[in-house]
C-alpha cells in the first residue's frame, strides 16, 4: 500500500514542475511579444524587416516598395535607398503624430508625399522625380522647417503660387539640381538658408529676395548668371547674409551692392573676373574667406582690402597675376598680416623674371620699384626698371582690364558735352595729343579695339572720354562718351569698326558740388580745350603693308635680263608641252590598230574599278563622278573625231555644321543671353520653363 502512494505524490509533483514550466513559458513569450513581436492587443511593435532603437525605425536599404506598420511611438524613419513610390506611401502614416524627421531620399516618387505626420520638423525627399510641388501638400505640414528637394525636376513654372505661405516656420530649402529658371517667388520670411546651385537661373530681378531679411545662407552656384543680368540692388536687401557663394558662374565683376555688415564668406571662384572695382568690399569688416580662385585677374587695385579686419582666408589661386609694381601695396599689406591671414595662390605668371615666383618673395624686385619712383620723377616702371613708353605717366593698379562699355557710365548722344573737331576740316590729328595738363596717347591693338593712354600733371577726379567714328559722310556721326575715374591712366576700347578711322578725344574733369551743371558724381568739365588724337583700327583680312611694299621694292629691282630670261623660260616651256601633246596623239592612233593583238595582255593586267569608270574615289564630305570612257576598234582609215566630254559633279553634305544635327530652334531662343534648352525639352519640361517673365 505504500508503493502506490508514493508513486502518487511524484506524479503529482511532476505535474507541478510541468504547470510552473508552462506558466514561465507563457511569461516570457510575452515578453519577447512586447519588445518585437505581438503585444496583447495584436498591433505591431517593430516590423520585422526594420531594426528599431527606441523610437528610431531604420527600415533604409531594404528593397522596400513600400512602407510597413510602424510602432505609434516612432519619431525618426529611415527610410531611405529604397524603391518606395507613391503608391507605397500609406495614409495611416498622417496618423503617426510622434514622427519629427523622415529620410525618403533615393526612391522612386513622382509627386510630393500627401499623407505625412502632421507634426513633422525636417523631410529628406532628394534623389527623386518629384516635379510638382503643391500648396495643398505642404499645407499639411505647418510645423515643417527643413525641407530637402535636391535632385528632382522641379521647374519655376511647376511651384505653385504662394505654395509655402502655409509654412511660416520653414528655415532650410535645397533645390540644388533642378530645372529651375528663375528665383521661386512667395519665399516664406522664415527662410535663413537657400541652396539653388546648379540650375538654369540667368536672370535676378530686383525683386526677387524680397522679404528673405532672415536669410543667413545664399548659394548660387552653377548657373548662367551674368552682371548684366542682376538688378543692381537685388542683394542689398539681405541685410543679414553671412555666407554669399556665386560660383561657377560668368561674372565679370562682383555684383553691385553686396551685403557688407554681417557677411562672413565671399566665393567667387571660377567665374571671369577681370576686374575688382576699388570699393566692392567696402565695409565688410567681418569678412572672414575670401576666395577669389579660378579668374583672370591680374592686378588688384589699391585699398580694396583696407576693410577687411577680420579676413582670415584669401584664396586666389588659378589667375594669370602680373606682379610688377602695380602689386607693391599688396605685397606690403601681406607683410604686415604675414601672422594672421591664410594666402594661398599669389603665383606671378608675368614678367618673365619673376615667372612662379610667390609675391610674398619678391622683396627686391618691390625696393626697385621705390629706388625707379624715386629717381624717375613720378614716371612710372614696372619690375625690372622698364618705363611707361610714348610719354604717359603710369599710375599703379591701372593694368587691369576695363569693364565692357556697355556699362552704366558709358552714354550715346547726338550732342555730346565734350565738343571734337569738324569732321569737314582738314586736321592733321597724330596717334597722340599734348594739352596744358594733358597728354593723350592711342594706338590700335587689333582690327576692332584701340588702347588710350594719358599722363596729367594735376590730379582730377574724373575724365571725359570720348571718340567719334569718321565716315565717308561729311555730317557728325554719334559720339560715343563715357567717364573714367580719376585714378585710371588707361583705357581699351572695344568693339570698333574694322579699317575706320577714329577721332579720339579726353578732357579732365574737376570736382565742384556747388554747380548746376555739375555731371553726376559732383563733377564738372574743366576750362582746357580737349586733347584729341586720331588713329585707324587696322584690317583683319588685309595683308601686312610692310610685307607688300618690301615685295613692291624687289618687283621694281629685278633687272631687264631677269625679266628677259623668265619670259625665254615660258616659251621653253610651251613648245616642250606641245611636242609632248603631238607625240600622244601620234601614240594613240598606234595604240588603236593594234587593239586586237593586245587584249588577252589587257585582260591579265589588274584595274581598279574607281579608275576605269572614272569617278575618283573620296571619303571627304565632297563625291566627284565623272563618265567613263571605253576605248573601241575603229577603222584603219576612219579619222579620229573628239567628242565633247561632259562632266557632272554631284556634292553629298555628309554632317551639317558644327555637329548640331538637322535641329532649327525657334526665333526667340536664338538670343544669346541664353542657352540652348534641347536637351530639357527632350527630357519632358514645358516650353514655358524657359522664359523669364
Amino acid at each position: 500500500m505504500m508503493a502506490p502512494k508514493g508513486i502518487g505524490e511524484v506524479r503529482d509533483l511532476l505535474f507541478l514542475l510541468l504547470l510552473c514550466l508552462t506558466l514561465l513559458a507563457e511569461l516570457l513569450e510575452t515578453a519577447a511579444a512586447s519588445t518585437q513581436g505581438l503585444d496583447g492587443e495584436g498591433d505591431i511593435v517593430c516590423p520585422s524587416v526594420c531594426r528599431c532603437d527606441e523610437d528610431f525605425i531604420y527600415c533604409n536599404d531594404r528593397g522596400l516598395s513600400a512602407i510597413p506598420p510602424l510602432p505609434p511611438s516612432a519619431s525618426v524613419l529611415y527610410l531611405q535607398n529604397n524603391q518606395i513610390d507613391n503608391a507605397g506611401l500609406p495614409k495611416s502614416l498622417e496618423h503617426h503624430t510622434m514622427v519629427r524627421v523622415i529620410y525618403l531620399y533615393d526612391n522612386e516618387l513622382d509627386d510630393f508625399p500627401m499623407h505625412l505626420p502632421p507634426f513633422l520638423r525636417e523631410l529628406h525627399l532628394q534623389d527623386n522625380n518629384i516635379r510638382v510641388l503643391p500648396r495643398a501638400a505642404l499645407a499639411r505640414l505647418p510645423l515643417l522647417e527643413k525641407l530637402h528637394l535636391d535632385d528632382n525636376s522641379v521647374s519655376t513654372v511647376s511651384i505653385e503660387d504662394q505654395a509655402f505661405v502655409d509654412n511660416p516656420r520653414l528655415r532650410l530649402l535645397f533645390l540644388s539640381r533642378n530645372h529651375l529658371s528663375s528665383i521661386p517667388s512667395g519665399l516664406p520670411a522664415s527662410l535663413e538658408e537657400l541652396r539653388l546651385d546648379d540650375n538654369r537661373i540667368s536672370t535676378i530681378p530686383t525683386h526677387a529676395f524680397r522679404g528673405l531679411s532672415s536669410l543667413r545662407r545664399l548659394v548660387l552656384d552653377g548657373n548662367l548668371l551674368a552682371n548684366q543680368r542682376i538688378a543692381d540692388d537685388t542683394f542689398s536687401r539681405l541685410s543679414n547674409l553671412t555666407e554669399l557663394s556665386l560660383v561657377r558662374n560668368s561674372l565679370q565683376t562682383p555684383p553691385l551692392n553686396l551685403p557688407s555688415a554681417h557677411l562672413q564668406r565671399l566665393s567667387l571662384q571660377d567665374n571671369a573676373l577681370i576686374h575688382m572695382p576699388r570699393g566692392s568690399l567696402d565695409g565688410m569688416q567681418r569678412l572672414q574667406c575670401l576666395d577669389l580662385s579660378g579668374n583672370n585677374l591680374t592686378t588688384l587695385p589699391r585699398g580694396l582690402f583696407r576693410d577687411l579686419e577680420s579676413l582670415g582666408q584669401l584664396l586666389v589661386r588659378g589667375n594669370p597675376w602680373h606682379c610688377g609694381c602695380n602689386l607693391r601695396w599688396l605685397h606690403d599689406w601681406l607683410e604686415a598680416k604675414r601672422n594672421t591671414i591664410t594666402v594661398r595662390g599669389f603665383i606671378c605668371q608675368t614678367p618673365e623674371r619673376v615667372r612662379d615666383m610667390a609675391l610674398r618673395d619678391l622683396t627686391n624686385q618691390m625696393d626697385e620699384c621705390e629706388l625707379a619712383a624715386a629717381g624717375g620723377g613720378g614716371v612710372g616702371a614696372g619690375v625690372g626698371g622698364n618705363k611707361v613708353s610714348g610719354g604717359v605717366v603710369g599710375v599703379m593698379g591701372s593694368t587691369t582690364l576695363s569693364p565692357p562699355q556697355g556699362s552704366l557710365f558709358t552714354l550715346r548722344s547726338k550732342r555730346p558735352g565734350l565738343g571734337l573737331p569738324e569732321t569737314g576740316l582738314d586736321y592733321t590729328l597724330s596717334s597722340s595729343g599734348v594739352g596744358k595738363n594733358l597728354a593723350l596717347n592711342v594706338k590700335p591693338i587689333s582690327s576692332d579695339s584701340i588702347q588710350v593712354t594719358w599722363s596729367v600733371a594735376q590730379t582730377s577726379s574724373s575724365f571725359r572720354l570720348s571718340w567719334l567714328r569718321l565716315g565717308t559722310s561729311s555730317a557728325m556721326g554719334s559720339i560715343t562718351e563715357t567717364l573714367v575715374r580719376g585714378v585710371r591712366r588707361e583705357y581699351l576700347l572695344t568693339s570698333l569698326q574694322p579699317s575706320s578711322s577714329y577721332i579720339i578725344c579726353m578732357v579732365p574733369l574737376v570736382s565742384n558740388s556747388g554747380s548746376r551743371s555739375s555731371l553726376p558724381g559732383g563733377d564738372t568739365e574743366s576750362n582746357e580745350v580737349p586733347v584729341c588724337a586720331r588713329t585707324e583700327t587696322s584690317n583683319s583680312n588685309q595683308p601686312n603693308d610692310e610685307s607688300e611694299d618690301q615685295s613692291s621694292d624687289q618687283m621694281s629691282s629685278l633687272p631687264l635680263a631677269g625679266i628677259i630670261g623668265g619670259a625665254t623660260a615660258v616659251v621653253s616651256l610651251t613648245l616642250i608641252i606641245a611636242i609632248f601633246c603631238w607625240y600622244g596623239h601620234r601614240a594613240g592612233r598606234l595604240a588603236s590598230r593594234d587593239h586586237y593583238s593586245h587584249s588577252s595582255s589587257r585582260k591579265s593586267k589588274h584595274y581598279d574599278d574607281y579608275i576605269e569608270s572614272g569617278t575618283k574615289k573620296d571619303n571627304t564630305i565632297l563625291e566627284i563622278r565623272g563618265p567613263g570612257f571605253q576605248m573601241m576598234p575603229m577603222a584603219a582609215r576612219q579619222p579620229l573625231e573628239p567628242k565633247p566630254v561632259r562632266e557632272d559633279y554631284i556634292i553629298h553634305t555628309i554632317f551639317p555644321s558644327n555637329g548640331t544635327g538637322l535641329y532649327k530652334p525657334p526665333n526667340n531662343m536664338t538670343s544669346s543671353g541664353y542657352g540652348t534648352n534641347r536637351g530639357y525639352r527632350e527630357g519632358g519640361i514645358p516650353d514655358i520653363d524657359y522664359s523669364y517673365t
